[in-house]
């Protein structure tokens, strides 16, 4: 803390980790980038980052952003499978659990997505995929 008090900013310039995060209990690429600006702004001047501190923090950045993108085509792509599985059925005979518990049957005549949910037209009944229990 004498640091901080050293070069004029106070302990409570600095964001704390539960205010960073807000509502939120995980921290993103964009607040890692924010960490890192705060860092470099409030750093000693004369006792700066040491250059391979300042490059295994932005290599780490680097690997955070891959890792968030290939997590969100991981997403992409399974949903696309969701909505090809639901296709697949169009013209078979499904069965599904209604929710009070009973079975429904008929013919699944088309897919939707309302809202991001896949929803599989049977007989003029909207049905999950989650709720399908044989297709024949």
């Amino acid at each position: 803390m004498s640091d901080f008090n050293s070069i004029g900013v106070t302990p409570n310039a600095v964001a704390t980790p539960t205010s960073a995060l807000g509502a939120s209990s995980t921290l993103g690429k964009d607040d890692f980038l924010k960490l890192l600006v705060t860092q470099l702004q409030h750093q000693d001047p004369m006792n700066p980052m040491d250059d391979k501190d300042f490059m295994g923090q932005m290599a780490q950045f680097s690997s955070l952003e891959q890792i968030t993108n290939l997590v969100a085509s991981t997403d992409e792509m399974h949903f696309a499978s969701q909505v090809s599985q639901g296709v697949s059925l169009i013209g078979h005979q499904v069965t599904w659990m209604k929710a009070d518990g009973t079975n429904g049957s008929g013919t699944a005549r088309s897919v939707s997505i309302d809202s991001g949910n896949i929803l599989i037209d049977v007989d003029g009944v909207q049905v999950q995929p989650g709720d399908i229990k044989q297709v024949s």
